[in-house]
């Protein structure tokens, strides 16, 4: 049997027995029925579940009953009738028997396609579809990196080449998922779960292979890429590359300071911020029954080495954090708590104007963190951090956010470098010399077409560069001319404490309440995914009305990882922009 016919005559029964419930709730009570059998229908050519998936099938059912309601019961029928929608809270207690009928009608719904679904493959078998004969794959296309740059760049490739068969994406990522990093300060300090801010790289890419790995070696010569071999697993593999996209991202830069950097806390995943934060818990379940006030100031002495957006948003969250917690803890004051931040210049936020920057300085300080400017940091040990001007601060927690470099994989290939280490490419995005190879984002030294300014590593930037980018190499494959990187910023925007935030948008600057709103909506737009903006925002309702949680949920020797080697904890592969 066609497996169109058959999913038909699943939809129609399954939508004939459910759309009872919409005849006993609707108005109209046949075209209840005869809406509950499109609907079906509709369903079942759209969707095919999962062998046995009852609970899911239900659940996913019955939230879209609610989308139906919505749509139907609230808008079309009373436009049909020639009334407008009923916003009125008598309005909306009439529509609630419609509300329970369509949530019912999508749970029974999801649950007899799912029974007859199953029994159609025990009976006759599981669909038959007529085998496609495999395509000759003549271009292949492989990008390093899943962060914004990375998986960008492959979104719009899948847009341009569309279905053509004979042109292979291929991405490989340290990590299977996307971090929406402008959000990371929010994780470290308690106000969202670690995996709302990531997206899954396979669920987001639909023709794009991703492969879960950590590139060791570029042969630019045989254009393919060594990966490195898995824990369990002593065998290597190769990508073959006919274009090759680097979108690998940075490093934490610690300037040669090897005290700092066996030291100090890195601050570029969502595992270094669920790091942070339970490595904070740990330090006030000890500081509560510390009976030495040095040590136990010591203990809550939190120092952030930087003060640019990533700096002075995670100062603020931690602030906001540790002195939030501070009622659950008895034996602490605020006066114990000290959250710091050294800063080598004299003014913070440098990527904003001077009159923003001091804005949040002011606010930042009247809610207790301490700032020490024109100061650099010249080492740390455990327990003792020491700055220049010469001052040694006993401290338990050094978090750095001071400086970041290209990813050193760049080094590695025969092409000119800027003095940071990233590659140079041209107003094309394509790495010069290096025929097939194009490099965008934090790893990459692009200047702008039309000023020939260079590009700062921001996200923004990595975005539009993506999209450039995809758009020349699907452009040399057809031999059309090569479009030049332009982009104007829009503008940027900094949090600095809860509902304080700096905005520069277009040459207008706002701060307080309003730069705060405007960050939380503009970000929350920005976020991937549908299902991470609903999880996002529901963390942001639950803070209205609780205190945020403070349960340490891992357990570890922060001295034993701090120690591992910069480059396990930075692998290859791992792309992404810090803003």
């Amino acid at each position: 049997m066609n497996k169109y016919v058959r999913r038909g005559l699943i939809g129609l029964l399954a939508g004939a027995f459910s759309g009872v419930i919409l005849v006993l709730t609707l108005p109209a009570h046949f075209a209840g029925l005869l809406l509950g059998m499109v609907v079906g229908i509709c369903s079942t050519m759209a969707f095919r579940p999962a062998p046995k998936a009852y609970a899911q099938s239900m659940l996913a059912a019955a939230a879209s009953g609610l989308v139906f309601w919505g749509g139907i019961s609230l808008f079309l029928l009373p436009l049909l009738s020639g009334q407008p929608p009923q916003w009125t809270a008598q309005g909306m207690r009439l529509l609630f028997p419609a509300l329970v009928g369509w949530i019912l009608y999508g749970a029974s719904l999801g649950l007899l396609v799912q029974g007859l679904s199953d029994l159609a493959t025990h009976f006759l078998g599981p669909e038959c579809e007529r085998p496609k004969p495999s395509p000759v794959i003549e271009t292949r296309i492989v990008i390093i990196g899943g962060g914004f740059a990375g998986m960008t760049a492959a979104e719009h490739l899948e847009r341009l080449f569309g279905a053509d068969p004979t042109v292979s994406f291929t991405l490989v990522s340290a990590s299977n998922s996307l971090l929406f990093t402008p959000m990371l300060a929010e994780v470290a300090g308690g106000r969202l779960e670690g995996m709302h801010i990531c997206t899954p790289l396979r669920t987001s890419l639909r023709r794009t292979q991703v492969i879960y790995g950590q590139v060791e070696h570029i042969d630019v010569e045989q254009k393919r890429l060594r990966l490195a071999p898995e824990v369990h697993s002593s065998q290597q593999s190769e990508v073959c590359f006919d274009h090759l996209v680097l979108a690998v991202g940075s490093v934490s830069n610690f300037l040669g300071l090897k005290g700092i950097e066996e030291t100090a806390f890195d601050f570029k995943s969502v595992a270094d911020a669920i790091r942070i934060r339970e490595h904070v818990l740990n330090l006030l379940e000890l500081a509560d029954r510390e009976s030495n006030p040095a040590q136990r100031k010591a203990l809550l002495t939190f120092v952030i080495a930087g003060a640019g957006f990533a700096g002075a948003e995670l100062a603020g969250a931690l602030n906001d954090f540790v002195r939030g917690a501070l009622f659950t803890y008895p034996n602490l004051t605020p006066a114990d708590v000290n959250v710091m931040v050294v800063h080598s210049h004299d003014h913070i936020l440098p990527e904003l104007s001077r009159s923003l920057g001091e804005y949040a300085l002011q606010r930042m300080m009247a809610r207790g963190v301490t700032f020490k400017l024109n100061t650099h940091l010249i080492n740390a040990q455990s327990g003792v951090i020491r700055l220049q001007p010469q001052e040694d601060l006993r401290a338990e927690t050094l978090i750095w956010t001071a400086g970041s470099r290209p990813h050193p994989l760049m080094l590695t290939l025969p092409a000119a470098h800027d003095p940071r280490g990233a590659i140079l490419v041209d107003h094309s995005l394509a790495v010069p010399g290096l025929a097939g190879i194009w490099a965008l984002g934090d790893c990459a030294h692009v200047t702008d077409g039309k000023t020939g300014k260079p590009c700062p590593p921001t996200a923004q930037f990595a975005l539009r560069e993506a999209k450039t980018l995809a758009y020349n190499i699907h452009a040399s494959m057809h031999h059309r001319p090569l479009k030049p990187f332009h982009f104007e910023a829009l503008g940027l925007l900094c949090v600095v404490g809860y509902q304080t935030a700096c905005a520069e948008i277009k040459g207008w600057r706002f701060s307080g309440f309003l730069a705060w709103v405007l960050w939380r909506g503009i970000y929350l737009s920005k976020l991937p995914g549908g299902e991470r903006k609903l999880r996002v925002l529901s963390d942001w309702m639950i803070e209205l009305f609780f205190p945020r949680d403070i349960v340490q949920t891992m357990e570890f020797n922060d001295r034993d990882w701090l120690h591992q080697s910069h480059q396990e904890r930075t692998p290859v592969g791992k792309g992404g922009e810090d803003r």
